[in-house]
Parts: structure tokens; sequence; C-alpha cells
């Protein structure tokens, strides 16, 4: 079998090792299948509202040597990190991309989000248009009162995809400042209410720096001003990335196999100075926190062949699933996720699929909160 040979002597010893290398490969060779990922999740723990306050979340801690699993607040995870470890951030920022606008002649009201700019100058943008039937190439939509501003569509992308030219005249400050006013908090789908100015504060990261995400990287919204400030005071260094969340971070997969799955593709940037904080961490067997699938995946995606980080701007696609093996962060933070999300799929491969399933169910038993306004999970 896989061509090896046992020597009679060291017979038992070998086998042993032989057992212990290749065992896991063996077992998890076969491909794991969406319906894997499966389970029931009441509508009551789906959080549509954030926590009183940012670090008061619940925590679930997960040890993966132990297999011990500890239920804290989140304000604790300043316990569970010394002097010297790293906490990857990802420091995008959500803008308010889903604007109401009305069609020219018959005045139906219909939702633009905006998915990314495609063209500064030209003011293009690649959008998604619902209700899509009633909206064609040539339409106009008017924007806000007074017609704050006037969009037109110039090509269909997919069923609800459109490409959208926004009529402005005045400076790119202007325009944004317009977009501003007129667009609302990208609340994911499933929160069926009207986001709201504490909407604005808390789907938002405090340390969000660079726009580009038409949604949080929600690992990352629990932290408060002052439990960033204990943690540097404790000697922690926070490395900075950027991976700009696209919607398709909600998408479902809906392929058995997940190998034919394709993920959106998101746009990273990870810098030399975040490189060289990270490898150091690691050179120096330190704890490396991803905060957040969206960091983990940044940071996955631009691994050397000597397996250390290195800089990279760029675009990412890559799906991660169980078995995969991680090569900078050996510790996450991350939310509850939904059933059969590729997040559940990621973290599952972090902390090891029998381990987090377990962990789902006690969550579920613990009435923990789920999604991107809910409760947090430690792999350490």
């Amino acid at each position: 079998m896989f061509g090896h040979h046992f020597s009679s002597k060291n017979d038992n010893l070998q086998i042993r090792e032989f057992i212990r290398k290749f065992a896991p490969l063996i077992i998890t060779s076969k491909n794991m299948k969406l319906s894997q990922f499966k389970f029931n999740l009441p509508e009551s723990l789906i959080a549509n509202t954030p926590s009183d306050q940012r670090d008061e979340a619940r925590l679930m801690v997960l040890h993966k040597d132990s297999g011990k699993i500890e239920h804290k607040i989140f304000k604790d995870v300043l316990s569970y990190f010394d002097d010297q470890d790293v906490m990857i951030l990802n420091n995008t920022k959500v803008f308010p991309a889903r604007l109401y606008g009305n069609k020219e002649k018959t005045g139906a009201t219909i939702e633009v989000f905006l998915l990314r700019e495609l063209n500064k100058e030209l003011r293009l943008w690649d959008v998604l248009v619902d209700p899509a039937r009633k909206i064609r190439v040539g339409n106009k939509l008017y924007f806000g009162e007074d017609d704050l501003l006037v969009a037109e569509v110039v090509d269909n992308t997919t069923s609800r995809g459109r490409t959208i030219r926004f009529l402005f005249d005045g400076t790119d400050e202007e325009f944004r400042k317009n977009i501003e006013i007129l667009g609302e908090t990208p609340l994911p789908k499933y929160i069926k209410r009207k986001a709201t100015a504490l909407d604005k504060e808390r789907y938002q990261t405090i340390f969000a720096k660079h726009e580009g995400a038409v949604a949080a990287p929600t690992a990352g919204l629990h932290f408060s001003r002052e439990l960033m400030k204990r943690l540097e005071l404790k000697g922690i260094n926070f490395a900075e990335v950027t991976l700009h969340v696209g919607l398709g971070t909600f998408r479902s997969v809906e392929v058995e196999d997940l190998t034919k799955h394709k993920m959106d593709s998101e746009q990273f940037i990870i810098d030399a100075k975040t490189a060289a904080m990270v490898n150091k961490a690691i050179e120096e067997k330190r704890r490396i926190c991803a905060v957040g699938t969206t960091s983990m995946r940044a940071i996955e995606s631009a691994v050397s062949s000597g397996r250390l980080l290195k800089p990279a701007n760029d675009w990412t696609s890559k799906f991660i699933f169980p078995p995969y093996e991680f090569s900078i962060a050996n510790s996450m933070i991350t939310n509850f996720h939904t059933p059969e999300s590729t997040l559940l799929m990621m973290v599952s491969a972090f902390g090891g699929y029998d381990y987090v399933r377990n962990a789902y169910e006690v969550a579920l038993k613990e009435k923990y909160r789920f999604y991107s306004y809910g409760d947090a999970m430690l792999i350490i």
C-alpha cells in the first residue's frame, strides 16, 4: 500500500508512524458533501440587532488540543493572548450600497444595490436591481428628492445584474457625498427591517479604513475601542489586511460535491508591513489569530513557497473546506454561521469537522445568536 515496505525489525514502530502520518489523509481524502453541513437553525436564534455593547456578545472558546468548550463574554478574549501575539484584522469599510430609485415615466420604485465601481471617471457601476424584469438597457433611474442623482442602464450582466452609469457632473467628492446621503447600510437580506442610524455605526468595524465592502467582516464588529486599547497594552500586535467583502459571502452553495462550487472573486491587499509582522510571529511561534473568515481567506491566498505570508494586491476566489491545511494563522475568531454556508465550511476545516459540528450543537442548545449581528467563537 502506497509503496511502503516495513522491515521486520522495527515493524510495530514503523506501522504506528505510518498510520499517524497517513491515516488522516486516508480518512478525509473523500470529498466532503454539502449535506454534511446541514443543521436546523431556528429563526429565533438569528440575530436581527447587535448586542448592547460591541464587546459584550457571548464568546464560545474551542480548545483544539483538549476538545474543551468554554462559555465567555467577548471581552474575555484578552486572557487568551500574550505579549507579541498577532491579531490579523480586515480593515475594509462598508459603503452605503443600497439605494432606492424611481424608474423614468412609470415612477416605479427600484432597489439598486451597488456592488462595485468599474470606472471612476465614467462613474460606471456594477449593480443588482430588484425587481429586475422592469429594468432594461437605456432606462433612466432617479434617486432622491430633486433627483440628487440620475443613472442610466448601459448593460445587462446577469438576470439581476446591470451596469449603470451615473450622470453626474460634479467632483468625485460631491458624488460620494450624494451616495452617502441616499444610500442605506447594506444589511443582509435576512434582516427584514429598514437600516437605522445605529446600523450605520454598528455594521462597521471601528478599524474600518478602506471603502469597498458591501458586507461587514462581522467577527471584527465585536472589537470596541476599550478592548483594543487593553489588547494593545498587553502587547498584542494588530496586523491589518484589506479584503473587500462582496455579496458572494451570502451566496448559497448549490452543488452536493463541494469541489464543483465556484466562489465569487474578492479584491484583497496585504502590505509589506503586515507580512513582516506576521512572519516574525510565525518564526517566534506566537499565537496568530485571523479575525474573521475574510482575514483568513486573504492570508491563505498569499502564502509563499516557504509557508510565510507575502505582500499581495490581487483578487481571490479561494474556497476553503475540509480537509485543508492552513499555513499562517493558528487561531481564529469568527461568528456563528448559517447551515451549508462557505463560512461554516472554512471554520470546520480550521477547527476540525466533528469538533465544530459538536460545538454548533452546543451553541443551539445554549441559544447562542447566529449570523452577522450574532455571538462569536474563538478557536485556539
